[in-house]
């Protein structure tokens, strides 16, 4: 099973690195930022990100992205979280590819003291037309594995959407392209994330980006999250005994 890398103290710099997953609605980093300084009650918690639209994770350059400097940064980061890009789930060779990226760059950081996590993408809707019934099958294969050869902790983003979708069928948490995220979905993101590196659920957090989501929402979405961060942690355990 891949390692659980929880908060060793609250004032810690964490990178996101990925595509317009991430950068959406003002970028899950901002959100997860807000969401941690309210829970630690520590403003020196500091988020950065990198970010290539429609990128792979190898078109990242991991010894740029280590170097702290280029990040205004007097130390290295002490997480990184790397999003692939969601065609890598697709067939089996680019599974491999997105595989081998993830270990080469987890080894990379870890040998610098830095914990490495996997961000789970969430699945198509049918109006992309790479959507495919039960994708998130994959989605978990791809991110389970990559997680356990990389020594990296499995964000469970994918499942979390699916687990929304479960529950309340007409919520909206894809734009009308059927890929990128609302700022629902955002959120839903965010919170997920939240719950990975706390090992707390998010569940009473006042965050709500300024109003932007109303109550009902947000209590529901930080629900889901909590429930996904469990169902990542048990799919694991039954999967890595």
């Amino acid at each position: 099973m891949s390692a659980s890398c929880l908060f060793a103290n609250a004032s810690e710099k964490i990178l996101f690195v990925g595509n317009s997953y991430l950068y959406y609605n003002d970028s899950v980093h901002n959100h997860v930022e807000d969401l941690l300084r309210e829970h630690f009650q520590d403003e020196s918690i500091d988020t950065k990100l990198t970010a290539i639209g429609g990128s792979k994770l190898q078109h990242h350059n991991i010894d740029q992205m280590l170097n702290y400097r280029n990040f205004n940064l007097d130390k290295p980061v002490d997480k990184i979280i790397f999003q692939g890009g969601s065609s890598e789930v697709l067939t089996v060779k680019s599974r491999e590819n997105f595989r081998l990226t993830a270990k080469n760059y987890g080894e990379k950081a870890q040998a610098m003291g830095i914990e490495t996590y996997l961000y789970m993408t969430h699945a198509y809707r049918d109006s992309d037309v790479r959507y495919e019934e039960n994708l998130i099958e994959k989605i978990k294969l791809t991110y389970y594995e990559a997680g356990e050869i990389s020594n990296s902790a499995v964000i469970p983003v994918g499942i979390a959407f699916e687990l929304a979708y479960e529950v309340q069928p007409n919520i909206k948490l894809h734009l009308p392209d059927g890929t990128h995220p609302t700022m629902l979905g955002t959120y839903l993101a965010s919170a997920t994330v939240f719950a990975a590196l706390t090992g707390k659920s998010p569940e009473g957090l006042v965050y709500d980006y300024l109003g932007r989501v109303s109550a009902e929402d947000k209590l529901f979405l930080q629900k889901i999250a909590w429930e996904a961060y469990l169902q990542n942690i048990k799919n694991q355990k039954n999967r890595f005994p």
